[in-house]
């Protein structure tokens, strides 16, 4: 997606977008390898918390019309299917 943006957003919402997708999985991740469930479920909310800015920065994209409202909601809707499972592995970890 980010590849369809203007040259000016490299280093502006094209980066953040592609730092917040990272951030998830990597999140993830590194919470996975930690000894503890506590620790586990606060790498899991910053990874929900990135699941929050990628999603304004869709918007913040679509406003911009840097990407049409068909890809948007295609976009929007993968991250509301990862924030539902991140929400439901935080509830079991309780």
């Amino acid at each position: 997606m980010v590849k369809e943006f203007p040259k000016q957003e490299f280093y502006g919402l094209s980066f953040h977008m592609q730092k917040s997708a990272v951030s998830i999985p990597s999140n993830v991740a590194e919470g996975f390898n930690r000894f503890y469930n506590k620790e586990y479920k606060q790498f899991l909310y910053i990874a929900l918390g990135s699941c929050a800015e990628l999603e304004t920065q869709i918007e913040i994209a679509s406003e911009l019309r840097y990407t049409s409202n068909e890809r948007k909601q295609v976009l929007l809707e993968k991250i509301d299917h990862e924030c539902r499972m991140l929400t439901n592995l935080i509830k079991k970890l309780r």
